[in-house]
């Protein structure tokens, strides 16, 4: 960074900071629930955290360079984590008539009552996450298309 006046935001990055802190917010809250309250997360789970932890870097540095590569870069992670986690929450509502295969019962699990959030269980928040970051992200110029 040679130049001393730092670029100031415009409201066409709005949507792309939005995007950046709901994966921001997802990542350290799945590091939280891992790393400090020792709820191991089921293989449905670790994937979704595979398509949402290098969004953080991946729009960050986009918001950091200004280069609006973001939303291109960050499209693949964002759709892929949103079927995964529209799959598995499908499967935690019973809409899809299959067990929920990686969650076990002395394993990890997402059907435990103490694996929510605000009332609602993981997969959802992931679901939700995912749907946000992906409609920031296909909003161009900061607006509906």
């Amino acid at each position: 960074m040679t130049n001393p006046d730092p670029q100031a935001l415009s409201r066409d990055d709005l949507p792309l900071m939005a995007a950046f802190l709901i994966a921001l917010a997802a990542t350290l809250g799945a590091l939280f629930l891992g790393e400090v309250l020792g709820k191991m997360p089921c293989t449905l789970c670790w994937y979704q955290r595979i398509a949402m932890f290098p969004l953080v870097p991946v729009l960050g540095l986009s918001l950091w360079r200004g280069d609006g590569m973001g939303g291109v870069c960050g499209l693949p992670f964002a759709l892929t984590g949103l079927v995964l986690a529209g799959w598995h929450s499908g499967l935690y509502a019973g809409w899809i008539p299959q067990a929920i295969a990686p969650c076990t019962k002395d394993g990890p699990s997402c059907t435990d009552p103490a694996q929510t959030i605000l009332g609602l269980p993981i997969p959802y928040l992931s679901l939700i996450a995912f749907a946000a970051i992906l409609a920031c992200l296909l909003l161009p110029q900061g607006k509906l298309a």
